[in-house]
């Protein structure tokens, strides 16, 4: 029987001597989706195969094994796991954990075309069921279901940021952070600081903004492309209560870690925080500044090249509305 994917990467790991919490952040991942990738339960993205495969000497075999097809809309098989587990809680297993991650994938891509309203009620739903499970759930796999659970929870709080159900969406993301902190996953519990930072600078309250991003910025396992886009979303908090120089001085740090961030993918469950995305944010930085001709670089630059299937997406309005306000001041 040919080696899969996950068979390949357990036997490389552990030729190299490493457990899964050693080699996870050298990647790096959570160690709840190196799981799932060595289990069959997960498709890790090229950039991750690629990166594994330098990690561990594969020579190039991790990328010929991987999966060749997205992981599409869950099963029969996958329905059935989930609706045993959500009976038989105490029975829950890595495949069922797998199914319920594999369910929040394609809402996330959902949204982008969407919006958040359609969403929410199934979010919610969701999310319900996923946290009530956790609560059945103890022992070795309960762990990996709490990283699962965030997910699921941050996803309802940032649909309802969205939204602007303001007073949910802060619930649900401050249960999102406890959620991560104890899966011992940084990089959710960045992102779920980092969307109560978005949401106060859509209440217009900057000095919130510069308290929520610049905790995300110095969350213990938070990745390099959230902490870049962290620092550039709390400079433009200083911007806006007229404090150039510490806007400046984090803008500068933001820069310094392009280059170090260049050969890494953002995180699968932050899958957005490309280079493309990260101008947009500046561009936002830049016009509090009154930095206007930069700020419609960035913006500009930042809005032609999103995929197409972010290209309508209702969280693109803010930038588009920055952009006219650049333009215009120009």
């Amino acid at each position: 029987m040919a080696e899969s994917f996950g068979d390949a990467l357990l036997r490389l790991r552990k030729a190299a001597g490493l457990s899964q919490r050693a080699l996870a952040p050298r990647v790096p991942v959570a160690q709840s989706a190196l799981s799932r990738y060595e289990a069959g339960l997960q498709r890790p993205d090229e950039s991750i195969a690629a990166r594994l495969d330098e990690l561990l000497g594969g020579g190039g075999l991790l990328l010929e094994l991987r999966p060749r097809l997205d992981v599409g809309p869950i099963t029969a098989d996958d329905r059935d796991r989930i609706a045993y587990s959500v009976r038989f809680p105490g029975r829950i297993d890595e495949a069922a954990i797998g199914a319920l991650a594999d369910s929040l994938a394609a809402q996330r891509r959902l949204d982008d075309v969407l919006g958040p309203d359609p969403l929410i009620p199934a979010s919610l739903a969701q999310t319900e069921m996923v946290t009530g499970l956790l609560k059945e759930v103890n022992g070795p796999l309960r762990q990996q279901l709490a990283s699962v659970a965030s997910e699921h929870v941050q996803f309802a709080g940032w649909l309802h940021a969205e939204a602007r159900h303001d007073a949910p969406a802060v619930r649900l993301l401050e249960q999102a952070e406890e959620l991560a902190d104890e899966a011992e996953d940084g990089t959710l519990a960045a992102q779920a600081l980092n969307f109560r930072g978005y949401l106060a600078r859509q209440q217009g309250r900057p000095r919130a903004m510069i308290r929520g991003f610049l905790t995300a910025y110095n969350t213990p396992g938070a990745h390099i492309a959230q902490r870049i886009g962290d620092a550039i979303q709390a400079a433009q908090g200083y911007a806006k209560i007229d404090e150039r120089d510490a806007a400046l001085r984090l803008l500068d740090t933001a820069d310094g870690m392009i280059d170090e961030s260049s050969r890494e993918e953002p995180p699968p469950t932050a899958y957005w925080l490309t280079p493309t995305f990260q101008r947009l944010n500046s561009g936002l930085a830049h016009l509090a500044l009154g930095d206007n001709d930069v700020a419609v670089d960035h913006l500009r630059t930042g809005l032609d090249n999103l995929p197409d299937d972010q290209q309508g997406a209702e969280w693109t309005n803010e930038y588009r509305d920055g952009l006219e306000q650049a333009r215009a001041a120009s």
